[in-house]
């Protein structure tokens, strides 16, 4: 074993940096389609950024369609995860447009998910005007369980952050990475989440952000990792993709979505306030960062030394000993703590709901008021519309609400990982509107999307509000004993670090 150890880290080295072009971002110029549209009413408000909240899913793919079809000098993307199925296919294709009209592409990718991509993304990087990057890789392209067998410290490590931004100009952040689950595409599992499109001063703030992480010492060029291929070779699956049935009737599907309608009429409306970007600087991924640097520490800071009410939605939380102190310590105090995750039967990470579950008695004992979102969504209601447009949903957006002063969006989860391992990206927005309307949706929507928890007698139940009545539910609700043992089994292990 020693001896294959060896011989698989002497495999497993990355190639130099000493040859990689620098690039920084294209200053924003008010000649472009984006800037004579959008740099008047930048002006017309000083200090501050306009905000579009992107909660539909067809709304937030139909936003990057549109930036990367509006832009004329350069498009800069950022992902955790870019699947090639339909909306990746769709979106990669929308690159290849904006390259071939002559805009520089950057496309700066974690090399986690990009299994099977190898072939499109050499085909991209072969254009003239677009160049990718893969942060922190895996040296070994098929065999990566090699790479977490010899160098496990840094591959543990991820960039979760992502942004969409157009000549500078226009930008997007949240919580969505690239793939059908994440724009309410196909009829399979839908991830609910949340973005924001912003524009003005924090899309220099953004811009410059890219500019660290691809001049930084985990990003690799694609070149050196890869054998080069042509664009014809490594495209020639693409066509299949973008021009499917499932393209097509998607197509037609974020034509009639609210953002194109608007968009179309000239009435998208902008929040303005203050926002601040908060990112992780990304020497995390080498265990190099400053403390008083990582996004958690940043965000501490910025908030308030007294608040009223906190709601806090986060898909993977994972509070422990000290996250659980600080929120019972925020409800001692008489601050209204309410939390919205995922239930067992949600959730896409058991491993995560181990490590959080563990926690749900003292957070109600101290409390807290906790909701665990359901797999199935409900039907529309009379007069309106589904959140969701698919019959499963999985909550993934992050994003929390204080006092209805101010809103955060961003990839940050409230746990371990995010906190420790992996490099995260937000906004914190000083906007009591939508502050106050995440609040009034928390209010008004959890209640029936979730289960309420409670204690009774010291055991858990999960309170249900269901057309025929209250239910309540003695364990984990729509999950086999199977899936909950294997979940007290996970909550047993020393892995909390790890989430």
């Amino acid at each position: 074993m020693a001896a294959l150890a060896v011989l698989l880290s002497a495999c497993s080295q990355l190639p130099p940096l000493a040859g990689r072009t620098e690039s920084t971002a294209i200053a924003a110029a008010a000649d472009t389609k984006l800037g004579a549209a959008l740099q008047p009413l930048v002006q017309a408000h000083p200090g501050q950024s306009g905000i579009v909240p992107l909660a539909n899913g067809h709304d937030a793919f139909a936003a990057r369609v549109t930036l990367a079809d509006a832009a004329q000098r350069s498009l800069d993307l950022q992902s955790y995860i870019w699947r090639n199925d339909t909306t990746g296919a769709m979106l990669f294709q929308a690159a290849r447009r904006a390259a071939d009209r002559g805009v520089r592409v950057r496309i700066l990718l974690d090399d986690i998910n990009t299994g099977g991509l190898d072939a499109v993304l050499a085909a991209l990087d072969a254009h003239p005007q677009i160049e990718v990057r893969l942060f922190n890789p895996f040296p070994h392209r098929t065999a990566r369980v090699a790479d977490y067998l010899t160098d496990f410290t840094r591959v543990n490590r991820r960039m979760h952050n992502k942004s969409f931004t157009a000549d500078n100009q226009v930008t997007i952040v949240g919580g969505r990475n690239v793939g059908d689950e994440y724009f309410d595409a196909g009829a399979g599992m839908l991830f609910v989440d949340l973005d924001v499109l912003a524009v003005g001063p924090v899309v220099v703030q953004v811009s410059q952000d890219f500019d660290r992480y691809w001049a930084s010492a985990s990003a690799y060029p694609l070149q050196g990792l890869l054998p080069a291929v042509t664009l014809a070779e490594g495209w020639r699956e693409e066509p299949a993709r973008t021009e499917s049935a499932a393209a097509r009737t998607y197509r037609e599907a974020v034509v009639r979505s609210r953002f194109v309608n608007e968009i179309v009429a000239g009435s998208l409306r902008f929040e303005w306030a203050q926002v601040l970007m908060f990112s992780d600087d990304p020497a995390k991924v080498l265990g190099q960062a400053a403390r008083e640097d990582l996004l958690w520490m940043q965000l501490q800071r910025a908030m308030p030394p007294t608040a009223r009410e906190v709601q806090l939605v986060s898909p993977y939380f994972v509070p422990t000993a000290r996250g659980t102190a600080f929120f019972t310590d925020l409800a001692k105090r008489g601050v209204q703590v309410s939390v919205l995750t995922n239930a067992l039967e949600a959730t896409d990470v058991p491993a995560v709901h181990a490590g959080y579950a563990r926690w749900r008695k003292p957070l109600l004992e101290g409390g807290v008021r906790l909701y665990e979102m359901k797999r199935t969504a409900p039907p529309p209601q009379p007069g309106g519309a589904r959140l969701t447009g698919s019959s499963s949903a999985s909550l993934h957006a992050k994003t929390f609400a204080i006092d209805r002063q101010r809103v955060f969006v961003g990839s940050f989860n409230f746990d371990p990982r995010s906190a420790r391992l992996n490099t995260e990206l937000g906004f914190l927005i000083e906007s009591p509107a939508l502050a106050t309307a995440m609040a009034q949706g928390f209010a008004a929507q959890v209640p029936q999307r979730s289960y309420t928890l409670r204690l009774e007698d010291s055991r858990l139940q999960w309170v249900e509000q269901a057309g025929d009545g209250v239910r309540v539910h003695e364990e984990e609700p729509n999950t086999g004993w199977w899936m909950r043992l294997f979940v007290r089994v996970l909550s047993l292990l020393p892995i909390e670090q790890l989430l």
